[in-house]
């Protein structure tokens, strides 16, 4: 039987969060309707002298990924905001992206559509970056020189017969690092073409960006 949705009423949540809340998270959700998700461990980039002179500039971070219908994550979002007080400087960081196609996940599947989109005033991307391990910080160096404010290092492993899978036709061996910024709609062409540039992106196996709309978020700050 096939488990191939197609359903634009579908959207992706991701939370990110410091060490040892995404399992609250989570169970929050869950607890409002949300069916389940996934905790992954990343790494937050924080530009501070202070933080660096003291060692203590990563900070370890979850990112929780969710995904249900429009109407259910309006909803959860704002039951896990008021909780975990993502409007407050440093409480985390939430973002809906829209799914225009699931495989596998009959859970995903909704009866309700809802008309209005709900959408911040300022208009995000999210920005995504996959490439060699240990180049991650080159990446949120560049993404700073185009006006960045920082990102999430997350570590890729693969999966399978050789432990890779495949990401936009990309292998995701285990020394690969993903970084994930957001950004300003009117920043991401600059931001873009500086990672490129720095990276080297468009030379063969120097690594793949991808870029999501990004439909709702909690936590951002100018």
């Amino acid at each position: 039987m096939s488990t191939d949705t197609k359903n634009p009423d579908l959207n992706l949540v991701c939370i990110i969060v410091n060490f040892g809340l995404g399992s609250k998270v989570l169970q929050t959700a869950k607890k409002h309707g949300m069916r389940g998700g996934t905790v992954l461990l990343g790494k937050g980039t924080i530009k501070n002298h202070l933080l660096e002179l003291l060692a203590i500039n990563d900070v370890k971070k979850e990112i929780v990924l969710m995904g249900s219908d429009r109407k259910t994550v309006n909803y959860v979002l704002e039951k896990l905001d008021q909780k975990f007080k993502f409007s407050k400087p440093n409480h985390g960081i939430a973002f809906t992206t829209s799914i225009n196609r699931v495989i596998g996940a009959r859970s995903l599947k909704s009866d309700h559509m809802l008309e209005r989109r709900g959408a911040d005033q300022k208009m995000y991307h999210a920005i995504t970056v996959i490439i060699e391990k240990g180049n991650a910080e080159d990446v949120i160096d560049a993404a700073s020189e185009a006006g960045s404010k920082g990102g999430t290092i997350i570590n890729g492993r693969g999966s399978g017969i050789h432990e890779t899978s495949k990401l936009f036709s990309m292998n995701i061996e285990p020394e690969k690092e993903i970084v994930m910024i957001l950004s300003e709609r009117d920043s991401t062409d600059a931001i873009v073409s500086s990672i490129r540039k720095k990276l080297k992106i468009d030379e063969p196996g120097n690594g793949i960006i991808f870029i999501q709309d990004i439909n709702q978020t909690y936590g951002l700050y100018d």
